[in-house]
């Protein structure tokens, strides 16, 4: 109980405006003694005790006599206030991951505020439109944003509210702040490991963020190791598709219609589920017949048995580098630094050579392609056996035909 210290009934106005100013209640002037003695039901001398506490903290600016106190501004010399911190992720399941989840307690810690936005990027579709018109309505001092295509990025570096980018596509090369996974080593290193184990049909499924309209790293990395390999690129190893359930159902129907793929590398973990369960309505096993990559790290992975093949992250450092960039917004300073993360390749059990009748032979590495119906070579009519069992037209007729008896005259 020796670190107990009581507040009082001063400080725990000062607490509560505070609390009111992060909310963006007040913007601009904070009211006067009266109207907040009247409100909180408390005497002048009592908020008058607040306000000055408020001052000295570097919250409000006094204005002269008989003036309202001004809000500072962040980054108002000796402010240091604490900020507004707006999450806008990629998908509702995110609010509760572990990273998202241990930034919002360090924040807290620190001061600031933070708070999740009420679309994802996934509801407002992406579409650059309705997050500008989002953004216009939250009041915020500083923006996070987790997973966000590109374009989405490019527009956020544009505005003057203070952004990090957390993951997600393009960011590098753009005047904003940003981590993410450095992972073009180990997407060449996971691809190459189904190579040299003889797959030939290999793609990438992965949300179209990271592929339009600037290529990201997971991919570009993926067809850069397809190409050393005289695979090139095209739309069977780099699929599109409409990004619902339906959608993804459908461009694995189509994958495995025609010229089936012996090796996948899935990203997200709910794309990576409804590929296993494809697999298995199929009847086919992994690593047996199919092989299985998994392109982030997710602990539940590490509960299976055999263990999923994966790249894994050290993201010890996230959370507190983005803190430092919270605090930096906080005094007014410009943070517009950019780290990755190492990332390493982990073998596991979901990757094996692929069947014997799909390994290419020796003489190539590219596995034969399938002959088309139009290509097989033409058979002249007249040089055609007949088929086994097939009596021809002609004989039918003959031996249907009745040979008309002579007639016998009777004279």
């Amino acid at each position: 109980m020796s670190n107990f210290h009581p507040l009082s009934l001063s400080q725990q106005v000062a607490k509560h405006l505070q609390g009111e100013i992060l909310r963006g209640r007040w913007t601009e002037v904070m009211p006067g003694k009266p109207y907040l003695a009247t409100e909180l039901g408390v005497n002048h001398q009592t908020v008058d005790g607040a306000l000055q506490q408020l001052e000295r903290e570097g919250w409000l600016v006094a204005q002269g006599a008989g003036r309202s106190r001004r809000i500072a501004q962040l980054g108002e010399a000796g402010s240091g206030r604490p900020v507004r911190v707006a999450l806008l992720v990629w998908s509702p399941a995110d609010r509760s991951w572990t990273y998202v989840v241990d930034l919002q307690h360090r924040l807290a810690e620190a001061g600031h505020v933070s708070f999740h936005t009420p679309k994802t990027l996934l509801e407002l579709n992406m579409d650059v439109g309705r997050i500008a018109k989002m953004v216009a309505r939250t009041q915020a001092d500083a923006w996070v944003v987790v997973c966000a295509s590109a374009e989405v990025l490019a527009w956020f570096a544009r505005q003057k509210t203070p952004t990090f980018a957390l993951f997600g596509g393009g960011w590098r090369g753009l005047p904003i702040a940003a981590a993410g996974p450095d992972c073009q080593a180990a997407i060449k290193e996971g691809t190459e490991s189904l190579l040299k184990l003889g797959h030939r049909r290999i793609a990438m499924l992965i949300r179209r963020q990271h592929r339009q309209p600037i290529m990201g790293q997971l991919p570009k990395s993926f067809l850069t190791a397809l190409a050393a390999y005289g695979i090139p690129a095209s739309p069977y190893v780099l699929p599109d598709w409409v990004e619902t359930p339906a959608g993804f159902q459908q461009c694995l129907t189509s994958l495995f219609q025609v010229t089936p793929p012996t090796g996948l590398l899935v990203d997200e973990p709910e794309l990576f589920a409804a590929t296993q369960h494809f697999l298995a309505t199929r009847g086919l096993r992994v690593p047996q017949d199919f092989s299985l990559i998994f392109l982030g790290h997710e602990q539940v992975f590490e509960w299976c048995v055999p263990t999923v093949t994966r790249l894994q992250q050290d993201f010890s450092q996230l959370v507190p580098r983005i803190l430092r960039w919270a605090n930096h917004v906080s005094q007014g300073k410009r943070d517009l630094r950019q780290r990755g993360f190492p990332t390493q390749f982990i073998p596991g059990g979901t990757v094996a050579p692929p069947p014997v009748a799909t390994r290419p032979t020796p003489e190539s590495k590219l596995a034969p392609p399938l002959t088309r119906r139009d290509e097989l070579p033409q058979v002249p009519a007249s040089t055609r056996e007949p088929r086994p069992g097939r009596t021809s037209l002609a004989r039918l007729r003959t031996k249907n035909m009745r040979t008309p008896k002579p007639r016998i005259s009777r004279t």
